[in-house]
């Protein structure tokens, strides 16, 4: 019963006992013995002035709680409340002599005696701490089992530490912060952890050329190969959350250059803690670092109210953009999401990790249908009446859609006119297209089929906001080149490239999520909106770079090869039309490109020409209606010829 009281209230009642006996010892030395020659006090007075005592720092300690911590777990602010606690005794304890009529002692001999007891206490529980760290909380028992045991097998348990000491990896730390410090702790406290701190690697001058927790901090030019090898060094870790994205690349160039396993530490910042769960651990560098961009969060405040309490409908919502779309805009509360989609397995994924996540607080519908079924969309639409339309259902594969230009133009075209149409008809607020870098300047008929799209969306007069909203490649997304380079690796090889000299835009699956919700929110109608997504990045040292994060040498382990371009396909791509007709947002990332909308009737135009080509079920016809109704559509090889001219291309090879 006793043991279960303990338990409830928290209280080790042991240590309470070992803290007793270690103030009787104190006080009979400095009360006794260190008085003895100040002022000569009775065996009573003795008595009285350590009951006093014990009453003044316990019921401090009690108050303050120090006997409810678990001290091989404590840190600072542990020892830092002990000291408290022991001083604000010692002041109850002075203010009790001033009013109590039994002989008094001299400040310095009852500050000694607190003094002794506090510095007593504090090496009890640092002495407890080590034993613990270094005995894992066995018992006696277990231990001498252990060495038993292992003694059978003719290893010692001191030459078991050794060996398992050896196994470890030595790592140094990039970053003598106090998250690069903290690792460092957890793994030089931990008996069983698979990595040794070394050294630190920081920019700090205040911290080079000293010691940290016994570990040297080396200035990242000191931190060669050399320098590295002398402790030695397999693997460096980068404990730094808030790192420039061009220092980071800076650094992982360096060292992975070197040979050096690179691993990242991610600890929960005020920052992070919503992307990590909160959680801290050790993992491989992700392929959105390879980028070596810093992503973006544009969400605020009032894009959330904007949404909040809506009907929203997302077409194509089982798609990698449409289910993040759904994620995002369940988390601001909608007053009903709709997901539409014509792949129910997409679909049914989304509904079933929202059911999951949000139970019967999120109203949530699904319908399996497809955009170019007018009849089954006006149903959906008279049922929901959604007030917003996010339109992210398209077929996208470029190659694919080269073989298939009849299908792109019925998906892409004639879906996208008949959702806009019912959007009109059943009186939708806001509709938002989500556009693509190829609609620029196309070289493609999927491309063109976007770019078809846009003016559509732009050239509509209502009383609903139409807009669109154009980003570059999306990283992990169904069909992306990431996902091919991985299961390419994990082959064995090669890695195929249609031509090394390929660069692309890219973006996270949340950027581009969060890039449509904006735009959508600020639109006023027929906003082309473009986000500046920083530098493009070459293909080539990107499937480098998978390579190497995947623990393989490129062209040695894996190589790597051209495959030649692909149907449609462009060396590069552009996110403006036309860089002079930008304006600005109240966002410094996002621009509006003021294109000239076309009237209805000459988009009507096009499309009867488009309608016309469809019927005839020949793609090539249909592509050369494409080039007719989009007068930006070229051909690849005449757009290629001059790439290496282009502002993009140049950016990327003055790197």
């Amino acid at each position: 019963m006793k043991k279960r009281d303990d338990l409830k209230n928290g209280i080790r009642w042991q240590l309470v006992a070992y803290d007793f006996i270690l103030m009787i010892l104190v006080l009979c030395v400095s009360l006794f013995f260190v008085s003895y020659k100040l002022i000569a006090l009775s065996w009573w007075n003795v008595i009285i002035q350590a009951v006093v005592a014990i009453l003044a720092v316990f019921v401090s300690r009690f108050i303050g709680g120090t006997y409810k911590q678990i001290w091989r777990y404590a840190g600072t602010k542990s020892y830092l409340m002990l000291v408290f606690c022991d001083f604000i005794g010692a002041i109850a304890y002075a203010f009790i002599q001033l009013f109590f009529p039994f002989e008094k002692v001299s400040a310095i001999v009852f500050m000694t005696a607190i003094a002794m007891n506090l510095l007593a206490s504090i090496t009890f529980r640092f002495v407890y701490k080590l034993l613990y760290e270094h005995s894992a909380d066995e018992s006696n028992l277990r231990s001498f089992v252990r060495k038993s045991t292992s003694s059978l097998t003719g290893l010692r348990e001191d030459e078991k530490d050794d060996l398992h000491k050896r196994r470890r990896i030595n790592i140094a730390i990039v970053g003598a912060g106090r998250v690069g410090v903290m690792l460092a702790d957890e793994l030089m406290n931990n008996p069983n952890a698979a990595y040794e701190p070394k050294c630190f690697i920081d920019i700090d001058q205040m911290k080079v050329g000293r010691n940290i927790n016994g570990l040297p901090v080396l200035s990242e030019d000191d931190a060669t190969i050399n320098s590295l090898s002398e402790f030695p060094i397999q693997e460096i870790i980068f404990a730094v959350p808030e790192i420039d994205s061009e220092k980071k690349r800076e650094l992982y160039e360096k060292y992975k250059s070197s040979g050096y396993k690179l691993k990242v530490y991610d600890y929960p910042t005020a920052k992070s803690v919503n992307k990590t769960g909160g959680k801290r651990h050790m993992r491989e560098f992700s392929i959105e670092e390879l980028l070596f961009r810093n992503q973006v969060d544009f969400i605020n405040e009032q894009t959330r109210n904007y949404y909040k309490d809506k009907v929203i409908l997302i077409s194509g919502g089982g798609g990698s953009i449409g289910s993040e779309l759904s994620r995002q805009i369940a988390k601001m509360g909608p007053k009903k999401l709709i997901i539409l989609d014509v792949y129910e397995n997409g679909a049914y994924d989304i509904q079933q990790e929202l059911k999951m996540a949000y139970g019967a607080s999120l109203d949530l519908c699904v319908e399996i249908i497809s955009i170019c079924d007018r009849e089954q969309l006006e149903k959906v639409f008279d049922t929901y009446r959604p007030q917003i339309v996010l339109h992210a259902a398209a077929h996208k594969h470029v190659p694919l859609m080269e073989h298939n230009c009849c299908e792109s133009v019925k998906n892409n075209v004639f879906g996208t006119l008949n959702i806009v149409e019912v959007s009109e008809k059943y009186g939708v607020e806001k509709f938002t297209m989500i556009s693509t870098d190829k609609a620029v300047n196309p070289t493609n008929v999927m491309g063109a089929t976007k770019r078809m799209c846009e003016m559509i969306v732009q050239s509509r007069k209502s009383k609903t906001n139409f807009s669109a909203t154009r980003f570059g490649n999306v990283l992990g997304s169904n069909g992306s080149v990431i996902p091919l380079f991985k299961r390419q690796i994990a082959n064995g090889g090669p890695v195929t490239l249609t031509d090394k000299r390929i660069i692309r835009y890219f973006m996270t699956i949340p950027e581009a999520a969060q890039l449509v919700l904006i735009s959508g929110a600020m639109a006023k109608n027929g906003e082309l909106f473009v986000l500046d997504m920083g530098k493009p990045v070459k293909i080539l040292e990107l499937a480098e770079n998978m390579i190497r994060l995947s623990g393989f040498e490129p062209y040695k382990d894996i190589n790597i090869i051209e495959t030649g371009l692909r149907p449609g396909e462009k060396l590069y791509e552009e996110l403006l039309i036309k860089n002079e007709d930008l304006d600005k947002t109240e966002n410094s990332l996002i621009f509006i490109e003021r294109d000239k909308p076309l009237a209805m009737e000459e988009i009507s135009k096009k499309l009867d020409i488009l309608r016309t080509a469809v019927h005839t079920n020949n793609d090539e016809t249909v592509k050369q209606a494409m080039k007719k109704a989009v007068p930006t559509f070229k051909s690849p090889e005449e757009v290629n010829r001059k790439a290496a001219e282009t502002e993009e291309m140049k950016t990327v090879n003055a790197d």
